[in-house]
């Protein structure tokens, strides 16, 4: 499989946890968000949509978006298992892993925030929609995940998937964790698991040099 990412894209950074936790091998394809290449003339006739991340499996097939990924990873390899059994907890899991893709990550995208400043907005107000649209986020979140363990038990489902990139964006923003100390542990957690350390945006090939 060939995965087109860029290393600071929370939503490629789920992917890539996702293949790493079902410890599934693909080949990392960068594409650099910052020089523009997704509207590349070559990228955009293979992803129209010209973002990241986009999954060509070993038939050949272009997968976009990364829920439809990682839902096609969930059936590819079952095991280990993003969602319990029982059908009203995943669809709890489910919630948590919405709020953050629908209602957080969308609202401080790179296009966005673009949209914001060509209308006029300054750095100091596009600053103070990123930090308003975050936390308002995570304190929903705070009160949805569990108290122990991960976002819902002893082991990382797909609720932490999009937890902790979502973590990552907040402190690449300056946003205050103080004040979730239930997303704070499964951060915690997260740093200490080797899925999740080997997903890390610092641990790319496309990432700068430190």
């Amino acid at each position: 499989m060939e995965l087109y990412s860029y290393y600071r894209s929370t939503s490629s950074y789920r992917v890539r946890i996702a293949l790493a936790l079902k410890g599934l091998e693909y080949q990392a394809v960068a594409v650099n968000l910052l020089k523009g290449e997704q509207r590349d003339p070559g990228y955009l006739a293979m992803n129209p949509q010209g973002r990241v991340p986009a999954l060509r499996t070993e038939q050949g097939q272009l997968l976009l978006q990364s829920p439809a990924i990682i839902e096609y990873l969930e059936e590819l390899q079952p095991q280990p298992a993003l969602l319990p059994s029982d059908p009203l907890e995943r669809a709890r899991v489910r919630a948590v892993a919405a709020i953050i893709g629908c209602d957080i990550h969308p609202l401080h995208n790179v296009s966005v925030l673009n949209r914001l400043r060509e209308a006029g907005q300054d750095e100091v107000q596009v600053n103070a929609w990123i930090g308003h649209w975050i936390a308002q986020g995570l304190a929903a979140v705070e009160q949805l995940i569990g108290e122990q363990g991960f976002c819902f038990g002893a082991s990382p489902g797909l609720a932490d998937l999009y937890l902790i990139p979502q973590v990552y964006a907040a402190e690449r923003f300056n946003i205050d964790l103080a004040g979730y100390p239930r997303i704070r542990r499964v951060a915690a957690l997260a740093a200490q698991h080797p899925a999740f350390s080997i997903a890390h945006p610092a641990r790319q090939a496309d990432a700068p040099a430190q």
